[in-house]
């Protein structure tokens, strides 16, 4: 008792000394020890006391992003929201690690934890540095699948699979945790929730997600990590789920929370909430959008910036108007109010992780964590043998338009430094290498003047204008080619790229950056040979812009602005020195060719604007055949963020390897993989098709109807799921069954050391429901010498083999033969059992029970919608003859009534047929108009007496008539 009384008084005298040093006012009762700044009690004890503590106002305040100081406790302002995909971003010089599908491309959680640590370190030596207080709730990691590659965010994400992703999200989680629950070394936020897979109208669109969908799939991603405590909460995605927009889905409360005992401290994604009201007009004011959102499971808004004034005003709205009650307050604050005690705000000294200051940020160590993910999150696409290079053919030129550059993506922190693949091929080889961009060098003359476009030449640029008659170096520019017919243009005066500032285009920056990436633009060849110069920035495709896109002179100084485009200047555009002439010239003759190609992260893809094809730049690919011939010995690194379609590349040369943006260390990783030092073990983390043709609709998220991803892709791809080639070879024995999971034997038969990715995955043979071709359910990364072999585990329970049964709404595993693989990739399986399980049989279905029309089997001209506004999800009609199949249905000796509950603002009919969507007709239901979307009836129809036995039961819709409920009796 005496050593803890003292405890409590050095708690109390280091407590009020952090409070007098941040410059807070002392209490007067600064003698009586508050029970929230006691560590030793438990957390939900200290965060009663401290919600007990707060007045209304205050407690409200703390549901903003920006939550201020509460000086008369001494409690310090707190934000929610730092961003650390792959790193600490926007908060200075930070290490960067390889972005997140780099990091995934390891398949190696030991790894992905060991990053989240070194992260979390960086976060909080950071914090020591910020003055306006705590800030340790970092927005990562994002765990929206990858089921289509064009998303512009793919580079966030992790994987197509649910597996892979929830143990990385697990991992990397874990790692930002610090791993004890109750002591958070950081506070990670998963992102996005729910079904968020698209930039385009991002806001609007909504995500058709069918029960399957949803709980084998989406939620599968997010759930491993919250039940693991491994993440504190969740943000909402911007886009809407079955016509309700994520901001107010019911499952953060009814669903998310269940997955843990811990509080979550869920937030809205940026501006979102506003966007209940408008575009979404879902609320018709703020107050009871934003209290929507907090009886749905929010519990921090994340609006109007740092302003709190509109989300707090709302608030107290709400409060008087009767939509939230004073205890809806009181549970959002006390999961804000039980993150923090849990970071340690309250304890002496900021709590176990208190003491990190900034000598960690970018350390020897991180450094070196960072040169190991990225080499191992290299994936080896192809090799006939050309790859490990020779240390002695030290003759190299590293040619590309990322050859000698390294570029940062939106949520990047700031590099440090920058090993480019030339200069670390070059430390590799402790010789120089010939280096060249492979990119034209441009002069544009204005055919009706005759004069050139100049930049400035100082390093803050200088507003373009027509100036010369002669193209000095002050009028060339390198034209950079990204896809798609955009190109940005680097000043050869100053090295600085061109952009436009709302006003003038000045070569002032560094790299093409900033939300709007006013750095592209189009050549526009026309008719006659001359070109115009297009402005491509993203704000011009906003629906207010309404200037105009093209540049010509707008002043007797000749310069250029936007103008109309019969005002457009026409150029010539004079080649000052050709790209590939240039590049072709540097291989020549030399030991080996290393060209680097890729993406430029803010232009081909990235938040708020989808990728618009998935091919390589034209120039990139004629770039790559023109090396090649000129040099046979030639190796592609393709440098981006997802799947390509490789064409020619692919079948031509003779060594490819991918890597994402992988940060700081992306040269001496590049080097330690092509020279043998590490040998390539990344692995793909999507399918990489052959053409966009093989995809539907991005906004097509019914992944069994329309077989996307690994698991129910019939095609061939140019690329598999779990892909990557080794130095070495592996062979695996025999798959056996031990309790728990599966055991195979895995020998390294090469000569040299190396790492296998051993995957596992299964295939319920026969199934009432359409199941995957694959699904993987666990892998295992494994190290081993030459010769050596090492029996690798493989966890797999009953369990594991469940489905979503939309028939009984439960997970349900069917007695059958299930085959249980093992091997090297989905499509590269090495050895294989079977395991015969007495499950359960899902038995017929019986419709005389109520069924919601969501648990359809199959379908066709339908969306999901929202059943009311504050829950459920009904069916609506598209098009007339829209139709919902229900497999399997026991209508016994007959039913004589479909009962069903509709909704629909004009007159419409439920017809029900079986055996098909236009089979035999047995009964129709006429609905009348309803006053609204919501406002539902029910409705009946006698059946004729051929509605008997045992058949498929259709309903098939008029156009805008919405059903949730039904019963066939």
């Amino acid at each position: 008792m005496k050593g803890k009384r003292r405890r409590h008084r050095t708690t109390l005298v280091v407590a009020f000394a952090l409070i007098a040093g941040l410059g807070a006012t002392v209490p007067a009762t600064a003698d009586t020890p508050y029970p929230f700044r006691d560590p030793t009690l438990p957390v939900s004890t200290r965060v009663d006391d401290l919600l007990g503590r707060l007045t209304l106002d205050e407690k409200i305040s703390l549901l903003h992003q920006y939550e201020p100081a509460i000086p008369r406790l001494g409690i310090q302002s707190f934000r929610t929201g730092t961003e650390a995909l792959h790193g600490v971003a926007w908060l200075g010089r930070a290490t960067v690690f390889p972005q997140a599908v780099g990091l995934a491309s390891t398949w190696d959680p030991a790894l992905m934890e060991q990053v989240g640590s070194a992260v979390g370190d960086e976060a909080r030596g950071l914090q020591q540095q910020r003055p306006d207080g705590w800030g340790l709730n970092l927005w990562a990691p994002v765990v929206n699948l990858l089921r289509d590659p064009r998303w512009g965010r793919n580079e966030e994400g992790y994987s197509e699979d649910p597996e892979l992703t929830g143990a990385l999200a697990t991992a990397y989680g874990e790692g930002l945790t610090g791993g004890d629950p109750n002591h958070l070394k950081t506070a990670p936020t998963l992102k996005h929730y729910l079904a968020y897979n698209n930039e385009a109208d991002r806001a609007t669109t909504s995500s058709d997600l069918r029960p399957r969908v949803q709980k084998e799939y989406d939620e599968a991603a997010f759930k491993p990590a919250i039940a693991a405590d491994a993440a504190t909460g969740v943000m909402t995605s911007y886009n809407l789920v079955n016509g309700r927009p994520a901001t107010v889905n019911p499952d953060l409360n009814d669903e998310v929370r269940t997955w843990t005992d811990q509080n979550l401290l869920n937030v809205t994604d940026a501006f979102a909430p506003g966007n209940l009201v408008s575009p979404q007009q879902y609320y018709p004011t703020i107050a009871e959008g934003d209290a929507a959102a907090l009886k749905a499971g929010v519990d921090s808004f994340t609006d109007n910036s740092a302003d709190p004034g509109p989300t707090t005003t709302a608030i107290n709205s709400a409060l008087q108007q009767g939509p939230l009650k004073v205890s809806d307050i009181d549970r959002a604050a006390r999961d804000i109010l039980s993150v923090r005690v849990r970071l340690g705000e309250f304890d002496p000294g900021g709590g176990e992780y208190g003491s990190i200051d900034a000598s960690v940020i970018n350390s020897p160590a991180h450094q070196r964590l960072a040169r190991k993910a990225a080499a191992e999150g290299t994936v080896l696409l192809k090799n006939n043998g050309t790859l490990p290079l020779r240390s002695s053919g030290k003759d190299v030129a590293v040619v590309g338009p990322l050859a000698d550059t390294l570029y940062t993506d939106w949520y990047s922190g700031t590099l440090p430094y920058a090993v480019t693949p030339a200069k670390g091929i070059a430390s590799k080889l402790n010789a120089s290498v010939a280096t060249s961009e492979g990119v034209d060098r441009i002069a544009l003359r204005d055919t009706a003047t005759g004069t050139y476009v100049t930049a400035g030449t100082g390093g803050t640029g200088a507003p373009l204008q027509e100036t010369t008659n002669t193209p000095t170096i002050a009028a060339q520019f390198d034209a950079f080619d990204w896809g798609s017919g955009i190109v940005t243009l680097r000043s050869a005066a100053n090295g600085k790229y061109v952009g436009y500032n709302w006003s003038n285009f000045v070569n002032d920056q560094t790299q093409p950056n900033g939300w709007y990436v006013q750095q592209q633009f189009k050549l526009e060849q026309q008719d006659d040979g001359t070109y115009l110069l297009k402005y491509a920035g993203y704000e011009t495709a906003e629906s207010w812009w309404s200037s105009p896109v093209y540049l010509g002179p707008t002043d007797a100084n000749g310069t250029l602005g936007l103008v109309s485009k019969d005002r457009a200047a026409h150029y010539t555009k004079d080649v000052v020195r050709s790209g590939v002439a240039d590049a072709v010239a540097a291989v020549k003759g030399k030991d080996t060719a290393i060209v680097v190609i890729g993406s430029m992260p803010s232009i081909n893809g990235r938040e708020a604007h989808d990728r618009t094809d998935m091919s390589l730049a034209p120039s990139q690919e004629a770039l790559v055949k023109a090396v090649h011939q000129a040099n046979p010995r030639t190796v592609v690194v393709v440098e981006n963020s997802y799947p390509t379609t490789l064409g020619a590349v692919q079948k031509e040369v003779p060594a490819l390897l991918w890597t994402s943006h992988a940060g700081q260390e992306t040269g001496n990783a590049l080097a330690d993989i092509l020279y043998g030092d590490e040998n390539p073990s990344g692995r793909l983390t999507q399918t990489w098709y052959r053409s966009d043709a093989d995809l539907p609709s991005i906004l097509d998220y019914d992944i069994i109807k329309s077989d996307r991803t690994y698991q129910y892709f019939q095609g061939k791809p140019l690329y598999p799921f779990g892909y990557g080639l080794s130095y070495t070879t592996f062979h695996y024995g025999t798959l056996k069954a031990v309790a728990g999971g599966y055991e195979v034997p895995v020998t390294n038969t090469g000569t040299r050391s190396g790492d296998e990715v051993v995957q596992l995955y299964t295939h319920q043979r026969t199934s009432r429901d359409k199941e995957p071709l694959k699904q993987l359910k666990a892998f295992q990364r494994v190290s081993l010498k030459p010769g050596e072999t090492k029996t690798v585990r493989l966890n797999l329970q009953r369990k594991d083999l469940a489905h979503w049964d939309v028939t009984r709404s439960k997970w349900v595993v069917e007695s059958g033969t299930y085959d249980v693989m093992a091997g090297a990739s989905s499509a590269d399986i090495r050895t294989r059992t079977t395991w015969r399980i007495h499950g359960d049989t899902i038995p017929p279905r019986d419709l005389s029970r109520t069924t919601r029309a969501e648990n359809f089997d199959d379908y066709s001209g339908i969306h999901l919608v929202d059943e009311s506004k504050a829950s459920g999800t009904a069916v609506g009609a598209a098009a007339d003859g829209a139709w919902l199949k229900f497999t399997d249905t026991q209508l016994g000796a007959g039913a004589g009534e479909l009962t069903a509950r509709v909704a629909g603002t004009s007159p419409g009919t439920v017809e029900v047929r079986l055996g098909s969507p236009t089979g035999r007709l047995v009964g129709t239901v006429h609905t009348a108009a309803t006053s609204s979307s919501y406002d539902y009836e029910t409705v009946t129809a006698d059946l004729s007496d051929t509605a008997k036995g045992r058949t498929d039961v259709y309903l098939v819709l008029s156009d805008g008539l919405r059903i949730s409920t039904f019963t066939v009796r």
